[in-house]
């Protein structure tokens, strides 16, 4: 993971780290532990733009402060009820075309979230959602190797 977080302080827009005060906050607000993963990535970076240019950023992992239930993010506050989608999935990442990358604390594999694509123009139907990464680290990796592409397009 650190060599991934070198290379997006190298190569792209990382906000100033998060203190462990402000990731204790935001699991005590939230109801969830951040998986080792998310907890080096914010202690590295309040979040990033990545591959962005003067006209536009293909991913931008959204700090502490506007993680939101992909629900919310997708439908707006008033959406906030299980039949507007899982309360398990948040926002992490915005996509350019309108798409989210969503974390699932619903699930873990080896003590890590996986990652799942949003749509929301199908939401909720669970078939607008697919697994991407395992976990946060293999979904940055992905992201990097990329080139700003959406990896799981490819193939």
């Amino acid at each position: 993971m650190s060599l991934l977080l070198e290379e997006v302080s190298r190569d792209h827009s990382p906000l100033p780290p998060a203190t462990p005060e402000e990731l204790d906050a935001f699991e005590q607000w939230m109801g969830w532990k951040l998986d080792p993963d998310l907890r080096a990535f914010y202690l590295h970076c309040n979040g990033a733009k990545l591959f962005k240019t003067s006209t536009d950023c293909p991913y931008s992992i959204r700090p502490l402060s506007r993680i939101v239930r992909a629900r919310v993010a997708i439908l707006g506050k008033r959406s906030d009820d299980d039949a507007h989608g899982p309360a398990s999935m948040y926002a992490l990442c915005d996509l350019q075309g309108g798409n989210y990358v969503l974390v699932d604390v619903a699930q873990q594999d080896n003590g890590r979230y996986p990652l799942i694509v949003g749509n929301p123009k199908a939401w909720p139907d669970p078939a607008a959602r697919a697994r991407i990464a395992i976990s946060f680290s293999d979904f940055l990796e992905r992201v990097l190797r990329s080139k700003g592409r959406p990896f799981w397009l490819s193939g």
